[in-house]
């Protein structure tokens, strides 16, 4: 979907007349779900439409490069590309394809941009849904063409190049954190101070709210219907990312499947942790890895962010419950110690 702006103009009182500080947020679609931008300024200093123009422009660029909807992308091209030389694909692609193989690599492929071909087999990707397993002669074939070792990266020129024809990428892990970053950049650049950029519910901040408070920022639980809130965190000058299981499934026999997928096994996870939040100075970053610790698990998981020294916040079944558990850095970010 073309990225597109809805102005909404919201003024909130801080100390006095001349302190006052006022939000204004900037709200559209882009990659299939919702963007919004709040950017906080003083009273002579608040952004002009220019701002949303180019916050539209930065979005459209990354979906047009990006998109596996969209066949005259770079990513729909190099997937209906049969060569294994490389391909010649935009800087802005081969830069969030080059990162996205890089976390794959630190996490032994638990994060994998390759895994659409499995993902499609379980009934989670556009081809439809199903409501049982696939039998295990299916589950090999379709993982004979997925492996993040099987695509390079080499933005010097800038180009990819997989080792087999049929292997396809799909960012959509990845791209929309990485479109935030994107806009943070922006919005850097213009000298804001103040800002919370969001996609899809990735999101990154700097500064300050309107009310010149850290911004408090809602964690959804797995728990109840949808809009329930876990918990709530300050942050200042950070960015989160939120990976789950519990929006998209199906149940055979006695077992749930979720559309988390170890690409490692080819099968959905079979660990009773729900969510994952990551908070990093990178939204990209966050984004892929709440995937990739949703994939490793929660004895896993949890040692890897431990070692990596990473602020995560686990949801896990346990019954009807959800069960926290917070790695040591993210216990010194919400207060918790």
């Amino acid at each position: 979907m073309r990225a597109g702006l809805l102005f909404v103009i919201a003024c909130l009182a801080a100390c006095g007349e001349r302190d006052e500080r006022q939000a204004r947020e900037l709200a559209g679609a882009t990659m299939g779900t919702t963007f919004r931008v709040t950017v906080v300024s003083g009273p002579s200093g608040s952004p002009g439409d220019a701002l949303g123009e180019r916050i539209s422009r930065t979005l459209n660029d990354i979906e047009q490069s990006m998109s596996t909807y969209l066949i005259s992308s770079d990513v729909s091209r190099f997937n209906a590309s049969q060569s294994t030389e490389w391909f010649r694909v935009s800087a802005i692609v081969c830069t969030a394809v080059a990162d996205a193989l890089s976390i794959s690599a630190l996490t032994d492929g638990a994060f994998d941009i390759t895994v659409g071909p499995v993902v499609d087999l379980w009934g989670f990707g556009p081809e439809g849904s199903r409501n049982e397993p696939p039998d295990g002669a299916m589950i090999a074939a379709a993982r004979e063409r997925v492996g993040y070792a099987r695509v390079s990266a080499d933005c010097s020129r800038p180009a990819l190049r997989k080792s087999r024809a049929d292997v396809r990428i799909d960012l959509s892990a990845y791209a929309k954190g990485y479109a935030v970053d994107r806009i943070a950049e922006l919005l850097d650049g213009e000298g804001l101070a103040d800002y919370m950029a969001e996609i899809g519910g990735e999101l990154r901040i700097h500064g300050k709210n309107a009310a010149g408070d850290p911004w408090r920022i809602a964690i959804e639980s797995p728990a109840g219907a949808g809009g329930h809130v876990q918990r709530v965190v300050n942050l200042s000058d950070a960015a989160m990312a939120t990976s789950g299981d519990y929006r998209n499934y199906f149940e055979f026999g006695e077992r749930r499947y979720s559309h988390t997928i170890d690409p490692r096994l080819g099968e959905p996870v079979s660990h009773d942790l729900a969510a994952v939040t990551v908070v990093h100075d990178q939204a990209s970053f966050a984004d892929a890895m709440a995937t990739a610790l949703l994939v490793l698990g929660p004895k896993d998981g949890m040692q890897f962010a431990e070692r990596q020294e990473l602020a995560v916040l686990f949801q896990q079944r346990a019954g009807d419950n959800i069960v926290e558990s917070m790695s040591p850095a993210f216990r010194r970010l919400a207060g918790a110690d």
